[in-house]
C-alpha cells in the first residue's frame, strides 16, 4: 500500500507530536478492538479468535525486523523479556549500557548485583570502545528514548564481535520508523505501544537460538506449550521447542489491536516510513534553524516551550524547558507549522 493512501487510515486531532510516548491505532486496529470489546461484553464469541490475534502481530513484526517467527516470543514489557536473559548471565559478568540508558533496558542488569553481576556505565559515544575482553554483555537502544539519538549500530556490533560479548538491543523507539536487521544482535526487545502503534501490554523479542539455549522459561504458562490448545492440564512437562516457549499468556484485547496495526506498517514497508517520518522532524529543525538530522525523535531547547505548545494545542512531550517532538505517519506538515508557530511567536 502506497503511503499516502494508508496516511488516511489515521484520525488524530491536529498537533500530536508524541509517538515517543504513545502511537496513535490505525483504523483497522481501533475497528478490531471496538469489535472484541463489543463482543466481550455480551459474551457473543469465544476466546480463540482473540487468542490467534498474537500470533498474527508475531509474524508481521519478525517481517519488518527480518527474522523467522519461530525466533520471536511476545510478552507484556520489554523488561519482563530481557529478564531471563539477565538471569543466564553467569555469576560476575559484566555488562556494559550507556549511561542515560531507559531503565528497562538496566534496570533487569542491576537486579543481579546480588549474584555478582557488574553494570558499568559509559557515554552512549563512547559504548564501541567501552567493550571489551571482560565484557560477557553490551546492551543499548536503538535509538535513545531521551534524545532520539541512533545509536551507532555498526560500530558496537564490531566491538561486541571483537570479544565474544552478548548484545541485548531495545528496540522500542526505532521499530516502526528504522529499518534495521534483528538478527545481528542476540536479543532484541521492543515494546510496540509506540511506533508500531499497538495497545499498551504488546511486546515482542527476538531471541537467538544460541541465546535460547542458555535460558531458562521460569514464567512458562498453557501458553508456552508446543500445543497450547492441548496443554491446559496436567504434566509432563511440554514446552515449544522455539521462542514461544518463552512467551507470556496473550492479553487477549490488548493483541486484537496489535495484529492490524503492524499488518498495516508491514504493508506500507518500513523504508517509506522512515523518508517520511525524518523529513517531517527536519522540517520541525528547519524552522528553528537546527541542522537536520537523521532521526523521527528530535529535542530542542525553548524557554516557555510547555506553555506556548499548551496555548496551540500541540501535544510533545517538554522536560526542562527542552522539546522533544516525535513525527510519525500520521504527522502532517501542518502539525509541525502548528508547533514551530507556537514556539516562535
Amino acid at each position: 500500500m502506497e503511503l499516502e493512501q494508508a496516511r488516511k487510515l489515521w484520525q488524530p486531532e491536529p498537533g500530536w507530536l508524541n509517538t515517543a510516548s504513545y502511537g496513535l491505532p490505525p483504523d483497522p486496529a481501533y475497528a478490531a478492538l471496538t469489535e472484541a470489546l463489543a463482543d466481550w461484553r455480551v459474551g457473543r464469541t469465544s476466546w480463540e479468535g482473540w487468542n490467534d490475534a498474537a500470533g498474527r502481530a508475531r509474524s508481521a513484526f519478525a517481517g519488518l525486523v527480518g527474522v523467522p517467527a519461530a525466533d520471536v516470543a511476545i510478552g507484556g514489557s520489554v523488561s519482563q523479556l530481557l529478564a531471563p536473559v539477565a538471569a543466564a548471565l553467569p555469576p560476575g559478568a559484566t555488562v556494559v549500557v550507556p549511561e542515560v540508558e531507559f531503565t528497562s533496558n538496566l534496570f533487569p542488569w542491576l537486579v543481579q548485583a546480588e549474584r555478582g553481576v557488574e553494570v558499568r556505565t559509559v557515554p552512549l559515544a563512547r559504548l564501541a570502545d567501552a567493550v571489551d575482553a571482560d565484557t560477557d554483555l553490551v546492551a543499548f537502544s536503538l535509538v535513545q528514548s531521551g534524545d532520539g539519538t541512533v545509536a551507532d549500530h555498526d560500530g558496537i556490533m564490531a566491538a561486541a564481535g571483537a570479544h565474544d560479548a552478548l548484545v541485548a538491543v531495545d528496540a522500542t523507539q526505532a521499530c516502526g520508523w528504522l529499518p534495521f536487521d534483528a538478527s545481528r544482535a542476540d536479543v532484541v526487545a521492543v515494546g510496540a505501544y509506540k511506533w508500531l502503534m499497538a495497545p499498551r501490554g504488546t511486546a515482542f523479542a527476538y531471541l537467538a537460538p544460541a541465546l535460547r539455549e542458555r535460558l531458562r522459561p521460569d514464567a512458562a504458562s498453557w501458553y508456552a506449550a508446543d500445543d497450547p490448545y492441548s496443554a491446559y492440564y496436567g504434566p509432563p512437562l511440554r514446552l515449544a521447542g522455539d521462542a514461544r516457549r518463552f512467551d507470556l499468556s496473550p492479553a487477549w484485547f490488548s493483541w486484537v489491536g496489535a495484529a492490524p496495526a503492524l499488518e498495516l506498517l508491514a504493508e506500507i514497508g518500513v523504508p517509506a516510513v522512515h523518508r517520511y517520518d525524518v523529513a517531517l522532524a527536519n522540517r520541525f529543525l528547519a524552522g528553528l534553524g537546527r541542522p537536520p538530522g537523521d532521526s523521527a525523535i528530535v529535542t530542542v531547547e525553548v524557554p516557555g516551550a510547555r506553555e506556548k505548545l499548551e496555548r496551540a494545542g500541540v501535544r510533545a512531550a517538554v522536560r526542562a524547558g527542552r522539546v522533544r517532538a516525535s513525527f510519525h505517519l500520521y504527522t502532517t506538515e501542518e502539525d509541525v507549522d502548528l508547533a514551530l508557530d507556537a514556539l516562535t511567536a
